[in-house]
């Protein structure tokens, strides 16, 4: 029996997405400017996020390659044949499937899309995604191409967000408020990290459900930490029993279609020390001052300088740990970051409309000292024409989250 090394597969229709046929379009007009600017005959997209981001589809790797073929006239997806005809039910473009019958049948479905005859001169690739065996195998196949870096051009386009990205992500704002809602009214002394993370998360999971009934439904998570597991903004939840008096961290993170949203908010179990009181409310200062200096024309850069002096003069600065905040979209905690929309020192990008950008300060301090725990506050903003809309509609501060049930 001839297997193939790759072929085509309709099977079924294409389905709802989450953005309009016009929105793709702009985004792959957009695209193809940049591979026209840069000289570039043609671009191979590698990483989830891009290939989500102009295509609709986010795959599943499992160790298998994954691409995306970008020329001026065509748009392709190439894929793994154990997803089937689900790469090409879920994105707006043509689809090719590999076959694992023999080594490198990835490479061979790009030559399928491309053509022998006359090979690209230029080719674009994610020089921060692309592996070096990768690499050195598209050397071989393209040995007379040169090979030039997009994922910082594709990365500017991404940090301004469209009219649709923005109703997504306002959407997920809301649902991530819901999810710390539910996960309010389970916090009590007995009570684990783990059994409070799931309602929340089950609680956000439907609610995406009603609101995108015809989206695919995963990676929606909570991060929940209560004590020493605060200490880390990152830390994953365990089993660990609230205690009286814990200082907890709650995260929630819906994900639509690719597209991550966040709320995370520091809170105490029915009471609070002096110390932990004072940390508290120094880091809920910050946050407060944050909010105020997000607006268009403002640099990253300029943002932290502003509030490392507040934290300074506030006594905490020596416990920061991470950035006061970065860009959202197309991203997760598996793929995407937009690093050069991120509120840290080495950032001189000003903020322009349409992008979107959290405002999380945090500070933590190492167990044995007063007040010890990790304290975080995370709103995210919407920069308008003159100013910024804060979505994250969740309180904050002591005066909301002693929780007492």
């Amino acid at each position: 029996m001839e297997r193939p090394d790759f072929f085509q597969l309709k099977n079924g229709k294409k389905v709802k997405l989450p953005f309009t046929e016009k929105e793709y379009q702009n985004r792959l007009n957009k695209l193809r400017t940049v591979m026209s600017e840069q000289g570039m005959d043609m671009a191979i997209l590698t990483s989830m996020h891009n290939i989500a981001y102009y295509t609709g589809f986010i795959y599943c790797s499992f160790g298998r390659p994954y691409g995306c073929v970008v020329t001026q006239k065509k748009i392709v997806t190439i894929s793994a044949n154990i997803d089937a005809s689900q790469p090409w039910r879920r994105s707006h473009c043509d689809n090719v499937i590999y076959t694992d019958w023999k080594r490198d049948n990835f490479l061979r479905a790009i030559v399928s899309i491309i053509g022998r005859d006359d090979p690209p001169k230029n080719i674009g690739i994610e020089n921060d995604h692309v592996t070096l065996d990768i690499k050195e195998k598209l050397n071989s196949l393209f040995f007379n191409s040169v090979f030039k870096n997009i994922a910082d051009h594709l990365m500017k386009l991404r940090m301004i967000k469209s009219d649709e990205e923005i109703e997504i992500i306002k959407n997920g704002a809301r649902i991530a408020d819901l999810g710390a809602e539910e996960i309010v009214k389970h916090i009590k002394p007995g009570q684990t990290e783990i059994e409070i993370a799931i309602a929340g998360r089950d609680r956000m999971e439907r609610e995406i459900v009603k609101t995108y009934p015809n989206a695919e439904y995963m990676d929606t998570w909570v991060w929940f930490q209560s004590g020493i597991n605060t200490d880390g903004a990152h830390n994953p939840k365990t089993n660990r029993t609230l205690k009286k008096g814990d200082i907890l961290s709650l995260n929630t993170f819906p994900m639509i279609s690719g597209y991550y949203t966040a709320l995370e908010r520091t809170l105490f179990v029915e009471e609070i020390d002096d110390d932990s009181l004072k940390a508290w409310e120094a880091n809920v200062k910050v946050h407060k001052r944050g909010l105020e200096l997000i607006k268009p024309g403002v640099k990253c850069s300029e943002i932290c300088e502003e509030l490392n002096d507040l934290f300074a003069q506030l006594g905490y600065l020596q416990y920061r740990t991470f950035g006061y905040g970065h860009s959202f979209g197309m991203l997760s905690h598996f793929y995407g970051r937009e690093a050069g929309l991120e509120l840290r020192e080495d950032i001189d990008t000003a903020l322009e409309k349409n992008m979107v950008i959290s405002m999380e300060p945090m500070i933590m301090i190492p167990e044995g000292k007063p007040g010890a725990g990790g304290y975080r506050e995370h709103d995210i903003l919407v920069i308008t024409e003159n100013s910024a809309e804060n979505i994250t509609k969740f309180p904050f501060g002591p005066e909301k989250n002693i929780i007492k049930n």
